[in-house]
């Protein structure tokens, strides 16, 4: 029988530091990446659970924004395992999968501009309902730990803790979208998971997300990592040096 402790651990609830900066202590990486390619790394699509919502994030989300969601999941699981290995042989590949697939449900056009709340709240609001429902089937502490690790996946600061699943999403996805930690993720592996999943125009795609949200919603959590305008950070996505070869 599982414990209460057991489901922290397999679903990353497992409080560590929201600040990058205090885990790596000023270092780019804890332990040096080694070459990790895409057939290294398991997908688990074998999952039910997983098969479903990888289904639906490819009727729900334009290309660019599932390939990025793909390359999250790789990017993720290889700064997991590598720089977080006390915790990779308990942390669910399946949960980590589930919250890299839905982490921009909410920017899709459609969900954009169904409610005034920011499109990671409102994407958190749906990926619960959705692993919830009788349908999907997930466990609570499962659903909850995508649902929080979304919310919080563009919370960057200084002070406080996230969970290990949530600050794995964000080390991932500032990864992709910024190039920030350019060393936490050996350049073959960068090359490897790009090429598997093209970028397509991602930087342009999801600048553009940001200026159109904020351009509805003035108050959207996007302004947090670029003044109040959002152009410091669509701007970033833009200027991301370190995926730039990969268009």
């Amino acid at each position: 029988m599982s414990t209460a402790s057991d489901a922290i651990a397999e679903h990353g609830w497992t409080a560590v530091p929201v600040d990058a900066d205090a885990i790596f202590k000023g270092k780019p990486y804890l332990h040096e990446p080694s070459a990790l390619l895409v057939d290294d790394i398991h997908f688990p699509s074998d999952d039910p659970i997983v098969a479903k919502v990888q289904q639906y994030a490819k009727e729900q989300l334009p290309a660019q924004t599932y390939n990025h969601s793909m390359r999250v999941f790789y990017f993720a699981t290889a700064i997991l395992t590598q720089q977080f290995p006390s915790h990779a042989s308990s942390l669910s590949a399946s949960t980590l999968a589930l919250a890299c697939l839905l982490h921009d449900i909410g920017s899709t056009p459609e969900n954009l501009h169904a409610t005034l709340l920011s499109f990671e709240f409102s994407g958190a609001m749906i990926a619960l309902h959705l692993l919830g429902s009788a349908e999907y089937g997930a466990p609570k502490p499962q659903a909850e730990a995508v649902c929080e690790a979304i919310i919080r996946h563009q919370d960057l600061g200084r002070d406080g803790t996230i969970t290990l699943l949530g600050q794995v999403l964000q080390l991932a996805t500032v990864y992709d979208n910024l190039g920030a930690r350019a060393y936490l993720v050996h350049e073959a592996t960068r090359a490897d998971v790009n090429r598997a999943f093209p970028r397509h125009g991602w930087a342009a795609c999801f600048a553009g997300t940001i200026r159109e949200e904020v351009k509805v919603k003035p108050w959207a959590h996007s302004t947090h990592l670029g003044g109040s305008s959002g152009e410091q950070f669509a701007n970033a996505v833009e200027g991301n040096l370190l995926m730039a070869e990969y268009k």
